[in-house]
């Protein structure tokens, strides 16, 4: 015994060790507050990749810019008659280190945006993960992900662009103007007259595609929500034959979509052939322009090759601009959208440093209740669904909470749990108020099977050691899973405990629901909410369903909201709800006596399908 206390000690430590280090390695690769590109590629250890990055993006563009005066060195050689060796190599050489430096550093800085992507989308996920549920239901799982994708894609362009790339084509725009006012000013006003109209429109269009981006980035949010619905709930799609008519409302969404692509197409195709039409505006009047002033003898020969080469290679920096500007719009809405989800308020998981003052080996007795609700109201919007509930639940032993549906039941539950907040009214948890104590605490007491018998997509192994400090061995998983009849069946999948559920090996419902029991088995917690625990349990495992409920229910406290009367009749209390209040409590021979509503219930069979309502023996009765 001494030895596998050890042997489970250490197994904590090392578990507590993996747990600081992922702790760490997530503060690595996330942040808190707003999302800022700069601030996050300028963070302390990518200062001198970004500073090699302006580099080399400085060099290629200060040899961007000397090229057309090499070339025009070259012209003079020729009318001088010397060699052309030295030039042209020259010529080659600041040609090919232009676009060495250029292609490196945009290589470094996609690099550096895969980082910041890849963090980016860590902190999204875990974010989310760690939302409230209300926020993250008001958001929707596919507009969640659509961050994970197009948001980031859209991000990684921007980044792509925007911190060396735009700079960079702003100095290469400026530096040409420079030197070509240099050249010949005249000439530069010429040119100058040729683009103002392109500019104009580019500005335009500039200004309209950020409006456009933002309707886009939502409607592909909302579609894929919406498809990832669908998918969720295929099975009833198939059943009533409406894959039609939901493939229309879903091909509605996405002619939506379509046409604000093609808004966006149509603004964005405009950008290049209006830059292009100033160019070629401007280079015929500087020819005509030019022309005149080379016969006048106001300009060289070899000035007049370097304007018209400043001149053709002005679009080069203004396409970039141009478009860069729009790709920024792009990035800056999506960066929006990511702090859209930033701003909302998360739950502290934190590790608590409460203390309740009780243990797991003394469980309180009957003075502190495992729960208890003080006139509890909730409601959604303005529609109440609890009104002034109070009711108590025993530190040990079988509590069963019943009523129609919308009673407010499993509403009791989430508040339990915290995954709402009381409107008035408090809940107690072992004699704490649950509000006082911290989420990570409270809900290390509770071990939870929803309605939906909800697991990861993941291995048996982790579905089973969801939430526990150490991961189980084995022998134990086993054992929990012997308690729920499916050892043998886990043992025939292919990987075993190992294999991960869902596709080619998924369980049935029923077998689903009885691996989140077995969860709630190897959980280490003094109170355990049951959902309708057996709603897809046929009569075998519905007994064992009880048995195991019997064990758990002898040390802790054990409260499930049921349909059926075989889980109610032997509880050791029954909570009788109605429109959001508590209308009854007692035993179920009690209230066959003293609650018509309970009587009613049991009659029209709404607890169990087959059970006799005279019934009055609390003793088991196999299904």
């Amino acid at each position: 015994m001494t030895a596998n206390n050890a042997g489970r000690a250490a197994a904590e430590q090392s578990a507590a060790q993996a747990a600081a280090q992922a702790a760490a390695e997530r503060a690595a690769d996330s942040w808190d507050g707003e999302l800022r590109i700069l601030r996050e590629l300028l963070r302390p250890g990518n200062r001198l990749q970004m500073a090699a990055i302006a580099l080399l993006a400085a060099v290629s563009a200060a040899a961007t810019l000397a090229l057309p005066l090499v070339v025009a060195e070259l012209v003079q050689q020729v009318q001088r008659g010397e060699g052309l060796t030295r030039a042209a190599l020259l010529m080659i050489g600041t040609g090919l280190g232009a676009a060495l430096a250029g292609a490196l550093a945009a290589f470094l800085l996609s690099r550096l945006g895969e980082q910041l992507v890849r963090r980016l989308r860590i902190t999204t996920m875990r974010r989310g993960l760690a939302l409230r549920l209300s926020d993250a239901k008001a958001v929707g799982s596919g507009d969640l992900a659509t961050r994970l994708t197009a948001d980031a894609m859209q991000l990684k362009g921007a980044i792509n662009i925007g911190p060396i790339q735009l700079p960079m084509a702003a100095i290469t725009l400026l530096g040409t103007i420079v030197i070509m006012g240099v050249l010949d000013w005249v000439l530069l006003l010429i040119t100058l007259a040729g683009f103002v109209f392109a500019l104009v429109v580019v500005a335009v269009v500039i200004r309209g595609l950020r409006r456009t981006y933002q309707n886009m980035q939502d409607d592909i949010g909302t579609l894929t929500h919406r498809f990832i619905t669908a998918l969720d709930a295929l099975v009833v799609i198939k059943a009533y034959r409406a894959e039609e008519r939901v493939g229309r409302s879903l091909d509605a969404q996405a002619r939506r979509l379509e046409k604000l692509g093609v808004d966006a197409a149509r603004m964005e195709s405009l950008v290049v052939p209006v830059i292009n039409l100033g160019q070629q505006i401007a280079l015929l009047t500087v020819l005509l322009g030019g022309g005149a002033r080379l016969v006048s003898g106001d300009l060289a020969l070899p000035d007049f090759v370097a304007f018209l080469l400043y001149l053709l290679q002005l679009t080069a920096p203004l396409i970039m601009a141009a478009s860069g500007a729009a790709q920024i719009q792009a990035g800056l809405t999506s960066r929006q959208r990511f702090n859209d989800v930033f701003s909302l308020p998360v739950e502290d998981l934190s590790p608590g440093t409460h203390d309740t003052g009780t243990g797991r080996s003394g469980a309180p007795g009957p003075a502190a209740p495992a729960v208890r609700f003080e006139d509890v109201t909730f409601g959604y919007g303005d529609e109440p669904v609890l009104r002034g509930v109070d009711f108590e639940v025993p530190a040990r032993g079988l509590t069963a909470v019943v009523g129609l549906s919308g009673a407010g039941k499993s509403t009791a539950l989430a508040l339990i749990e915290r995954f709402i907040e009381p409107r008035s009214g408090r809940v107690h948890l072992f004699g704490e108020e649950a509000a006082s104590l911290p989420l990570n605490e409270l809900r290390g007491e509770i071990a939870f099977v929803d309605q939906a018998f909800t697991l990861l997509d993941d291995t048996v192994r982790a579905n089973l050691g969801l939430g526990l400090a150490a991961p189980p061995s084995d022998e134990e998983l086993y054992a929990a899973l012997a308690a729920v009849g499916l050892d043998a069946p886990v043992r025939s999948l292919p990987d075993g405990l190992d294999t991960v559920l869902g596709g080619a090996h998924d369980l049935s419902g029923g077998q689903r629901q009885r691996v989140a029991l077995a969860r709630a088995v190897l959980a280490d917690s003094r109170l355990v909410l049951l959902d309708e625990p057996s709603s897809q349990l046929d009569s075998v495992n519905e007994q064992r369903l009880r048995q195991i409920v019997d064990t758990l229910a002898e040390d802790r406290a054990v409260l499930v909201v049921a349909h059926r009367l075989s889980t109610v009749r032997h509880a050791a209390k029954v909570v009788v709800m109605d429109r959001g209040r508590v209308i009854a409590e007692g035993t179920h021979d009690e209230l066959l006596d003293s609650s018509p509503a309970y009587l009613e219930l049991v009659s029209a069979q709404l607890l169990s399908g087959a059970a006799a309502p005279a019934a009055r023996s609390t003793k088991e009765v196999p299904a």
